[in-house]
């Protein structure tokens, strides 16, 4: 039938028209900021640094390799390196960021800081409600503004945060059985006995130097 495909494609034009209506799956509308969508898991706003533990400086995991510095497009990040180390999360003595800002407002949230930092140190927040009247002064973040807990991080990224703990976890194992294996083999060349220097045999003089 001539037209035929075009009364069914008006006919789907109308069913989904009439549909976005009455259906309750099909309302897509939220009253905002009544009503608020639930954030997706990809979701990617402004970048934060991640620490374990309770207290922010002491579990930050961070070790202003500047690496992020270095590779930020609008170079939006400003570290400087702090001269002393302090004991991380595990007792570790490390280097720490003593500054470690970022300018939310030149961001562009392209998420190459996250993907180049070595450490998991830095990941990409859900948070977008940021607006203020101080462009300049409220959207400056330095390190404690932008640090958050390993927890929160398990919250709004449970999947990849998952993924990072198993890959940090397996990756002590290794270190700490390296560390044990290294501290054995010492241990057991400082017990060894030492060897004395073998005593060299007299070489016989030629019979022509003989005194006769």
């Amino acid at each position: 039938m001539l037209g035929e495909g075009i009364l069914k494609g008006l006919g789907e034009t109308a069913r989904n028209f009439v549909g976005s209506y009455v259906s309750a799956e099909r309302l897509t509308t939220v009253q905002y900021p009544e009503e608020r969508a639930p954030n997706i898991e990809a979701t990617r706003d402004f970048p934060f640094l991640v620490y374990d533990g309770t207290d922010w400086e002491a579990g930050m995991r961070c070790v202003a390799c500047q690496i992020c510095e270095k590779e930020c497009p609008p170079k939006c990040i400003y570290i400087v390196k702090s001269t002393d180390k302090k004991p991380d999360a595990f007792g570790k003595p490390q280097i720490y960021p003593a500054r470690f800002d970022i300018d939310i407002s030149v961001c562009m949230s392209c998420q190459i800081c996250v993907e180049v930092c070595p450490f998991e140190a830095i990941k990409m927040d859900t948070e977008f409600e940021l607006s203020t009247t101080d462009r300049f002064g409220d959207l400056l973040y330095d390190r404690k503004e932008l640090s958050k807990s390993n927890e929160y991080y398990h919250r709004i990224h449970p999947t990849e945060a998952a993924e990072v703990d198993a890959r940090l976890a397996e990756e002590k194992v290794k270190a700490d059985a390296k560390a044990k294996a290294a501290a054995v083999a010492a241990a057991a060349k400082a017990a060894a006995p030492s060897v004395p220097n073998a005593v060299k045999p007299a070489v016989a003089a030629p019979e022509g130097d003989k005194q006769g």
